[in-house]
């Protein structure tokens, strides 16, 4: 919980609220963690940090191990928004094929 804590801190205080809450509500014997890559500092790894409603990634493969890429994915709308269900309603009677 510590580490989510860490990227949950990034939000703004109402976003964070939320994201902690629904953490919780997912179960945290439900949570996953994985790991690839070096264990030494300098070194290319990643991980991820995964439960039901969300997926927390951090990317640091590039340069020895010295360029960090980190993305928190919420599966019920990233930023308040469900973007693929407003592609699908957009799209709705238009002949658009999915």
């Amino acid at each position: 919980m510590k580490l989510i804590g860490v990227y949950a801190d990034n939000f703004e205080p109402g976003i964070k609220e939320a994201r902690k809450n629904r953490v919780q509500e997912g179960g945290i014997a439900n949570i996953r963690f994985g790991w690839a890559g070096a264990t030494e500092r300098g070194r290319p790894h990643y991980y991820r940090i995964q439960g039901p409603s969300f997926l927390i990634e951090y990317d640091s493969s590039q340069n020895n191990g010295n360029h960090i890429h980190t993305v928190w994915r919420d599966f019920t709308g990233d930023f308040g928004r469900d973007l693929l269900r407003e592609h699908y309603t957009r799209a709705q009677g238009t002949g658009h094929k999915h």
